[in-house]
């Protein structure tokens, strides 16, 4: 399937999360994304149940089996595609990729969007600055995003083609890792 090579870029350079208020969890401030509390308590996967903006997400990553990976201990940090990115894609890829005979590249491609430990906003700009302007993170999948600021605050991530994609929402924290 030729949509292999060109989903990471495509789903990468549409991450967005919407940010529509804050929600106090411990002591920890987090975003509400697709109209919903995130809990840092809560896993990854529990928190992207509840999101709006998150329901092709979570069907693709129950699709590639990967809730009980993204429900462990972890940590991880997850570049999270909204439903927006993913109807970005051409016409029929989601439907494609979610039949159970393309789920290793399902789950190559929504590996890809996951590092492993915590990379929190702080964490990602000082490994920029340390790099003398970019930070390379090694997926879950094993490919490389490089992240780069445009503007003072801005973090971008750039895939391995070239295809880049800004990061609206920051520290999104899970029981688990962040979004």
């Amino acid at each position: 399937m030729n949509t292999k090579l060109i989903l990471p870029v495509a789903l990468v350079a549409g991450i967005v999360v919407a940010q529509a208020g804050v929600q106090k969890s411990g002591a920890q401030m987090n975003p509400m994304v697709g109209g919903e509390a995130m809990y840092a308590n809560k896993d990854i996967v529990t928190n992207a149940v509840a999101s709006k903006d998150h329901t092709t997400l979570v069907a693709a990553v129950k699709a590639a089996g990967l809730v009980e990976t993204l429900q462990s201990k972890g940590p991880f940090t997850v570049f999270a595609p909204t439903n927006g990115a993913f109807a970005i894609l051409p016409d029929g890829t989601v439907n494609t990729l979610l039949q159970p005979e393309n789920k290793e590249t399902l789950t190559k491609i929504l590996t890809y969007h996951v590092v492993s430990g915590t990379y929190d906003a702080k964490r990602i700009i000082a490994l920029i600055k340390k790099g003398n302007g970019s930070a390379t993170l090694k997926t879950v999948s094993g490919g490389t995003l490089t992240a780069k600021m445009n503007g003072p605050m801005n973090v971008v991530l750039v895939d391995e083609k070239g295809g880049t994609a800004s990061i609206s929402t920051y520290d999104v924290r899970q029981s688990n890792g962040v979004i």
